[in-house]
Order: C-alpha cells, then sequence, then structure tokens
C-alpha cells in the first residue's frame, strides 16, 4: 500500500519515523511519501521526501502573517503531491495548522484519512473536534485522558500508548556514560550539570535564551548547558551566549538531560521528555506579547506542560510571560538541584507519570492498527 506522511516539526519526524518502521514490519510492500525531516528520510528513504519540515515550520501569530504567502504556497505544493502520488492513506502527524487542510483536501479526493499524535483541542481551539468528526476516518492519540475526551464527543478514538517511551529507550540504549558526554563536548566534569532547552525555533531561542543565560549567573557553582538543535546556525546560538559560561552542545538534548541535575525547559514536548528521563525541571516560557495575549483568550486548561496535563495537577512550575522573574526562577532552580526541597517529591511524581503514558512499543502497535484497518 502507498502511505504519504506530513509531519511538521522535530517531534513529529521523530514518530513518524518510528511509525514508518512499524508500518514496513506490518507492510514490507508499503511505499512511502512525506513531508517530515532526516528521521523519517532515514527511515523511509531520501527520495521519499517531499519537503524538510524546517522550511515550513512557522512559529506564533507574527511568524505565520510574515509568511503567509509562502505558507499558501506550500499549501498548493502539498496538495498537488498528494494528488500526484495518490496515497491509500494520508497519515497526518499533529501540525494542525496545516494538516487540517490538508484532511479537508483528502476527504474531497476520496483519500483515508488517519490523524496521528490528535492536535492539542482539549487546550484550545475545540472547534476542531468538528473538523476531526468531518474529514478525518481514524484518530490516534498518546495520552490516556484523551479517550474520555474524544468518546464524549462522539469519536472513538484509539490509544496504544505513547511514541515517546520508545524514542527515549532507543536513545537510551547508547547513551555515554557522564564521562564520555563530558570529555566529548569538553565540560567541567567537577560541576553538576544544569540543561536549558530554549525551544527549536528561532523566535523561541531569541525570546527564552537570554533569560536563561541571565539566570545562569546566578549559580556559579553549576555549568549550565544550553541544547542546541541541529537544523539551526549556531551563530545564532552565539549571539546569546556571547560574555557568558554557558557551553552549548549541539543535537544531544536526550544525552544532556540524562546527564544534568536540572533542567530549565521552554513548554512543549520536551517537558515530557525531561519527566521521562528523570530530570528534574522548571518551565520557562517567553513569546511576544501578542500570541501569549490571544493564547490566553483562547487556552482552556489550568496548564501548558504535558507533565502537568497528563497529571491533573502542578508537577512542575510554569513560569510563563509575565509570572518569568529572575525571583522566581532562582527560587525554583535551587528547589530543585540536590538537596533542595522539592526535588525528591517532583522524581517520585515523575515515576507516576511514567505509568500512566505506558511502556515501550506503542509505534509498532500503532503501526499494526493502521495497516489493520487498511487491510
Amino acid at each position: 500500500m502507498k502511505y504519504y506522511l506530513i509531519a511538521g516539526e522535530a517531534s513529529g519526524d521523530l514518530h513518524g519515523a518510528n511509525l514508518i518502521r512499524g508500518i514496513k514490519q506490518c507492510d514490507p510492500q508499503a511505499v512511502f511519501r512525506f513531508w517530515g525531516g532526516d528521521r523519517m528520510a532515514e527511515a523511509g528513504g531520501t527520495s521519499s521526501l517531499a519537503r524538510h519540515y524546517k522550511s515550513a515550520s512557522f512559529f506564533g501569530m507574527m511568524g505565520v502573517v510574515a509568511n503567509l504567502r509562502t505558507i499558501l504556497a506550500q499549501f498548493r505544493e502539498c496538495r498537488r503531491d498528494i494528488a500526484a502520488f495518490a496515497p491509500d492513506v494520508l497519515i497526518l502527524i499533529d501540525y494542525p495548522g496545516f494538516n487540517f487542510r490538508m484532511a479537508r483536501f483528502a476527504h474531497k479526493c476520496g483519500i483515508r484519512t488517519f490523524y496521528y499524535i490528535s492536535p492539542k483541542v482539549w487546550a484550545w481551539k475545540e472547534g476542531r473536534v468538528r473538523l476531526i468528526r468531518k474529514y478525518v476516518d481514524h484518530l490516534f492519540i498518546i495520552f490516556p485522558f484523551e479517550v474520555d475526551y474524544f468518546r464524549r464527543r462522539g469519536i472513538e478514538a484509539i490509544f496504544e500508548g505513547n511514541p515517546l517511551v520508545d524514542a527515549l529507550a532507543g536513545q537510551m540504549s547508547a547513551m555515554p556514560s557522564r564521562r564520555q558526554f563530558i570529555e566529548q563536548n569538553g565540560l567541567d566534569g567537577s560541576k553538576p550539570i544544569v540543561a536549558l532547552l530554549a525551544g527549536s525555533r528561532r523566535s523561541e531561542i531569541g525570546y527564552n535564551l537570554p533569560f536563561m543565560v541571565e539566570l545562569a549567573s546566578h549559580f556559579p557553582d553549576c555549568q549550565f548547558v544550553a541544547g542546541g538543535v541541529p537544523w539551526l546556525e549556531r551563530e545564532l546560538y552565539n549571539r546569546h551566549l556571547q560574555g557568558s559560561d554557558v557551553r552549548i552542545v549541539f543535537d544531544q538534548t536526550y544525552a544532556l538531560l540524562r546527564h544534568a541535575e536540572a533542567a530549565v525547559v521552554t513548554s512543549g514536548t520536551a517537558t515530557l521528555e525531561t519527566a521521562l528521563i528523570g530530570t528534574p525541571e522548571m518551565v520557562c516560557y517567553r513569546v511576544d506579547a501578542l500570541s501569549m495575549t490571544v493564547a490566553k483568550l483562547f487556552i482552556k486548561i489550568p496548564y501548558v506542560s504535558l507533565v502537568n496535563i497528563i497529571m491533573d495537577r502542578e508537577v512542575v512550575r510554569e513560569m510563563l510571560q509575565w509570572d518569568m522573574t529572575m525571583a522566581n526562577a532562582t527560587a525554583e532552580l535551587r528547589a530543585l538541584l540536590p538537596g533542595g526541597e522539592r526535588r525528591e517529591q517532583m522524581l517520585a511524581d515523575f515515576a507516576l507519570l511514567h505509568k500512566k503514558v505506558g511502556g515501550p512499543g506503542a509505534s509498532d502497535r500503532f503501526a499494526a492498527r493502521m495497516v489493520e484497518l487498511l487491510k
């Protein structure tokens, strides 16, 4: 069978790659085409990559407005490519602003549509539930609480666990030791590491990394290391790190978290990854004022980090926009470092979180269900 997948960011690329591998096991004759990234290209073949997500990812309201002409051109390009490939199924991976348009197109063309990793409609834009009912044949979800949420809205979603567990398991098996990680990156082995994850988009880094660098200056006994993403140029980070003692490592986020004593993380999938690895964390997140104001008007849940949403209580401290002050951040980080008053309770909560999201093998189980439904 022929599979067309669309992922628009790094996490989607990761889960899309694992899904492709699972589909291959169940359907050895599978043929793929996709919008994704390097991981999906490695799993499904470089020649199958129609467009890399790093050229199709725009963040925040201002980013969308500034690139509207490019985005509209990419909509047209993707529709043409889907029609030319004529897949048996279109598999959409999160990325709702783009993917709902493709779902509508596929529905009109009579192409079966699977949505893998549902948009967070329970957080905001709940009206998209109507779009799922209308244009999506099967919805595949990765958080246990979503089963009841969608059932109450007339959608029998399919839950097989969280594929992030698989991604972590694969990375952890090849993880360097702390000594190797220190030596490979020229770090100071005598100081505890604090990981800084400032986001995966230029705008996120611009709003959050300078604050994290200032925070580092208050903890001279620790070694602060930023996790750089490989698709952004080093100069972008250097502009904010210049003159500080903060170091940076690229494309080693999981190893950095594994060997860090604590982490300062922006919102998103990274908050859940950090918790599942078992590193105490705090969330610091700032965007442009307009985007945050609009978000506050529409977000319907009390938390933004996936850890707190899944646990349905505040496990990790969230400092957002105006609450993101140096006084708040320094106090919280002290509480998370070894000997801090919040560290042990947070680690115990992370163990409970791990049980909630389920064990490994989710990617293969999702793939098997998809192939079964298509057959």
